[in-house]
């Protein structure tokens, strides 16, 4: 696909949207409905002054323009633009208008010029002006019946874009997401985000049904109305049954019922957050049900539900939580405590250190030697060796996976089936850590996709200095084990790592050449995911340590 140079192609935005209609009607001929073949059809028809103008309306936010502000060299006269577009029914040009869009398109002075002889205090602020005027205009009028009901017409002419949902559903078919933006062309055409350039199959497209289509549709609705003060039940009811054919979906479906739930606890109605949460296949909702089953007191049912989630956790976070929470519903219903297994010692280090604004950099120049430098990852590193010894394996071109040209990773990455589907390609991957071929893959990846976007590797973290000492000092087996633990669960365990890391180059044969420290100021615990990592790494004696500071003037307070 061919990006339009963005800086010498004023038009740029209509080559690029054209992009996107072939694009889509190559890819989904079989699941285009009848009014996104008839946009296609009568898009393609039109004067380029006229499409110009209409992909400019796409790509601004809202329906309603004023024709006064729609003003573009490379498209000369907006109104002649504009008549071939009023003719097609794709842009009316005396819309109904709400008080709503008034307020949204026109500034105070012309509101208060509009609505003179309405307003007892025109001085106000323009949410006062449009508080006074609601309850006299509730209605919705047509521009020349805003000049009969305002006394006064209105400041400019204002017409409405009517084909929006068609060209949202096939930017969500070229995207697969409603998150991205046709700005994205432009990001790329300028170098600002650079992709990897994967081949893309016949099947190569984020849905296979019309059915898939509908069904995301209706999801993110549903997601839009609850968020904008929608009714709840309501929008329960507006979602699709369960989604059994698609996990995807089903995902995201889950996501909005935990999201209500959430509202229901929130607001004390915790009956109904149970039954919710009950529904809702998010990864945080089991817990969740758990608390509030605690809170209403079904200790036995809170009970049940802990101990299945400890025999069959979705995640270590899950299973961290419900082994928290099981001591106290044990002591509820007078049961003895629960056995559990003591993590393995973790050492520690405390530093008095005088106050700085950073306290990992203040660490960071504290321990910092020219034998041992120390270096601030957090979860970089980590991260980014496993990106680049691994970047065949995450782009790989597998059917749903990448879609169309600017992803940074594959669409299932977050996905529970990502890595079942690639375990071949991963093993392949890893293998290389039992040979000496590891490095200079490693260094390889590094000097070839220089700059392209990673889910994996943040590349401003990465310096030629950092990736070398890692390369040297850091033993194969400790990297395939965080490399293993991070294809467990990609989204809990990309985060929680040690702050800093610390070097020894120059250490004798057989001991440890690197230590990880995990930085705390005063006041600073750590956090869940922190503590997993720090229990992972000291089950596999990988020398890690936590630092707690102290700053030195706190010492001397009374």
């Amino acid at each position: 696909m061919r990006v339009a140079d963005s800086l010498r192609d004023p038009r740029y935005y209509l080559v690029n949207f054209d992009n996107v209609l072939t694009w889509v009607s190559e890819r989904y001929d079989d699941l285009l409905d009848d009014d996104e073949r008839d946009f296609i059809t009568r898009f393609q028809a039109l004067p380029v002054p006229s499409r110009a103008l209409l992909v400019r309306m796409v790509m601004r936010k809202g329906e309603h323009f004023r024709l006064d502000r729609l003003i573009y060299d490379e498209i000369g006269d907006a109104r002649a633009a504009l008549a071939p577009l009023v003719e097609q029914g794709l842009v009316d040009d005396s819309p109904c208008l709400t008080l709503d869009h008034l307020f949204d398109l026109f500034t105070r002075d012309e509101l208060v010029g509009m609505f003179r002889d309405h307003l007892p205090r025109p001085r106000d602020r323009k949410a006062l002006l449009k508080e006074a005027l609601a309850p006299m205009f509730e209605q919705a009028f047509q521009p020349d019946d805003w000049r009969t009901a305002a006394g006064q017409p209105i400041a400019a002419s204002v017409v409405r874009l009517t084909v929006m949902p068609v060209c949202e559903r096939l930017r969500l078919m070229f995207f697969g997401n409603l998150r991205q933006q046709f700005s994205e062309f432009v990001l790329a055409d300028q170098g600002i985000y650079r992709f990897e350039v994967v081949p893309f199959t016949p099947d190569s497209r984020a849905f296979q049904s019309r059915e898939d289509i509908e069904r995301y549709w209706q999801i993110h609705a549903c997601r839009e109305r609850f968020e904008t003060g929608g009714d709840m039940e309501e929008v329960l009811a507006a979602l699709p049954e369960c989604i059994g054919d698609s996990v995807w979906l089903e995902a995201r479906r889950g996501r909005v019922i935990y999201a209500i739930a959430r509202h229901c606890e929130r607001q004390g109605e915790l009956v109904r957050a149970a039954e919710l949460y009950g529904r809702s296949g998010h990864g945080e909702a089991r817990i969740r049900r758990i608390r509030v089953l605690e809170r209403l007191g079904e200790h036995q049912q809170a009970l049940a539900l802990c101990v299945a989630v400890q025999e069959a956790p979705t995640s270590e976070a899950e299973r961290q939580q419900a082994a928290r929470i099981q001591p106290r519903l044990h002591r509820a219903l007078g049961m003895e405590k629960p056995s559990s297994v003591a993590d393995a010692p973790v050492r520690r280090c405390d530093l008095t250190l005088p106050r700085s604004g950073c306290v990992e950099r203040a660490v960071r120049e504290h321990l910092e030697t020219p034998e041992a430098p120390v270096f601030y990852v957090e979860n970089t590193l980590i991260n980014a060796l496993f990106g680049l010894l691994c970047w065949e394996a995450i782009f790989a071109p597998l059917p749903g996976a990448f879609f169309h040209p600017f992803q940074s990773g594959p669409a299932d990455l977050m996905r529970p089936e990502f890595y079942p589907q690639r375990e071949q390609h991963f093993q392949r991957c890893l293998a290389r850590l039992e040979t000496d071929a590891w490095r200079d893959t490693i260094q390889q990846r590094y000097r070839e996709k220089q700059g392209i976007q990673s889910p994996f590797v943040h590349w401003g973290a990465l310096s030629d200095e950092l990736l070398t000492l890692a390369l040297e000092c850091l033993p194969p087996t400790h990297l395939r084990a965080w490399f293993e633990r991070l294809l467990t669960d990609i989204r809990a365990n990309r985060a929680g790592m040690p702050d800093l890391i610390r070097f020894y180059p120059h250490a004798p044969e057989g001991t440890p050449r690197y230590e990880m420290i995990e930085v705390k100021g005063p006041g600073d615990r750590l956090q869940d995911n922190q503590k997993r990592w720090i229990a992972f790494c000291a089950c596999h004696d990988m020398p890690v340590t936590v630092c707690h500071v102290r700053w030195c003037d706190d010492e001397d307070a009374p």
